[in-house]
């Protein structure tokens, strides 16, 4: 099987997801990872396809023309090389969150995420929000991270906190906890 990216974005309207997973499943694809999200009304899809031998990025979008001229979606499917696998070379490293909030203003993701480089950690999945009133609107922002493993990760957590404190944003850095189900 061949691995394809798929991205898709267009104005939120019931039935997106299931057009588009109704097209991979009739050309028998998996989805493997996926964000889907509406950004302020419009709706982003992001995912990784496993696709059976034959189905190539190019028929994948051709066979999503219908979906894409009926919700008015911007589609790309671009394939995918082997990427190495990251939990075998390097450093151990651990989950952690990050959560910020403050009122809106430029540079918080900027800022965020440089110090979070700078530390040595390396964002996995990060969202982002306004909340509040439109007149006075709060900048929420999450970030599912990985840091060093052990007082390594320790002492990256400190100097996140303290590059957000020196932007006089509210910050909190945790280990990640396993969840059990």
């Amino acid at each position: 099987m061949g691995r394809l990216s798929l991205s898709a974005l267009g104005a939120d309207r019931p039935g997106i997801v299931a057009a588009v997973s109704g097209v991979l499943v009739d050309l028998g694809c998996n989805l493997e990872d996926s964000t889907m999200t509406n950004l302020q009304g419009h709706f982003a899809v992001l995912l990784v396809v496993a696709a059976p031998d034959g189905v190539t990025a190019e028929a994948l979008e051709t066979a999503l023309g219908e979906v894409a001229k009926r919700f008015q979606l911007m589609v790309a499917v671009r394939p995918l090389g082997d990427v190495p696998d990251a939990g075998s070379t390097g450093p151990p490293t651990e989950s952690w969150t990050i959560a910020v909030h403050s009122a809106d203003r430029t540079g918080i993701v900027r800022d965020v995420t440089t110090a979070l480089a700078d530390a040595g950690g390396n964002v996995v999945d990060l969202s982002t929000h306004l909340v509040g009133p439109a007149d006075a609107p709060v900048y929420v922002m999450t970030l599912w991270v990985t840091l060093p493993a052990g007082a390594a990760g320790e002492e990256a957590a400190v100097r996140i906190r303290q590059a957000a404190a020196a932007l006089d944003v509210h910050c909190s850095v945790h280990r990640d906890e396993v969840d059990l189900l």
